[in-house]
């Protein structure tokens, strides 16, 4: 299973130029489709005499989330090329616009693919590209009677814990690597329960300790 993604740690930008025609890259790490239409309209108002606005991006661990779109440019001469830079830097979650001002000049299917392309590269080559672990998170919910017990256990196998909250019972909001999961609530049985990780094994559940899956963050 894959729990880990190259994406940019922050926005960048690029430029570049050929025959008057100005192509100038956004490039921005996203979470989700929804932030697109965001970025877009942002970049519209901000070039509102830019003849084209063309993006690419990719979405997900698998990267099977993916569009290109070539904004009235000839097909396949835009989004293509961007989406081609987006892969050739193996990153996801990744959304890149060129904007595009005509410079009077045609510059033929060739030299759009470049342009496009070049406008992307240089973007991606500015930015600082970082490594990102996708975590599930967990709600743990016990009685205080087992609570030493399981404070130790978290603590010891250093799990990371969001949130908590000592009520009526207690509660812990933790994350864990996704490639670990099944790991690491093994070897929390076992601390909790005092026995060896083989015996931990048999043991379907700890009494009076719930875990909830949450949503990822």
């Amino acid at each position: 299973m894959k729990d880990a993604y190259l994406t940019l740690a922050a926005p960048s930008t690029g430029e570049f130029r050929d025959r008057g025609s100005k192509f100038l890259a956004y490039a921005w790490p996203i979470r989700s489709e929804a932030e697109i239409a965001h970025y877009l309209d942002f970049l519209r108002k901000e070039h509102p005499k830019a003849r084209h606005h063309c993006y690419a991006y990719r979405l997900g661990l698998d990267k099977n989330n993916f569009r290109a779109n070539d904004d009235g440019e000839p097909s396949g001469t835009a989004g293509k090329p961007i989406l081609g830079q987006i892969d050739s830097f193996g990153l996801s979650n990744v959304f890149i616009v060129v904007v595009r001002y005509f410079g009077g000049t045609l510059l033929g299917t060739s030299g759009l693919i470049n342009a496009y392309r070049q406008g992307a590269q240089e973007a991606l080559q500015k930015a600082s590209i970082v490594e990102k672990i996708v975590e599930d998170s967990f709600r743990l919910t016990f009685p205080y009677a087992i609570m030493p017990d399981v404070m130790n256990a978290v603590k010891k196998l250093e799990i990371n814990v969001v949130n908590q909250v000592f009520e009526e019972d207690a509660l812990l909001e933790i994350t864990i690597r996704k490639t670990e999961v099944e790991r690491t609530f093994l070897l929390l049985k076992a601390h909790i329960a005092k026995v060896s990780v083989e015996e931990a094994s048999m043991i379907e559940a700890i009494s009076g300790l719930d875990i909830v899956p949450l949503q990822s963050p």
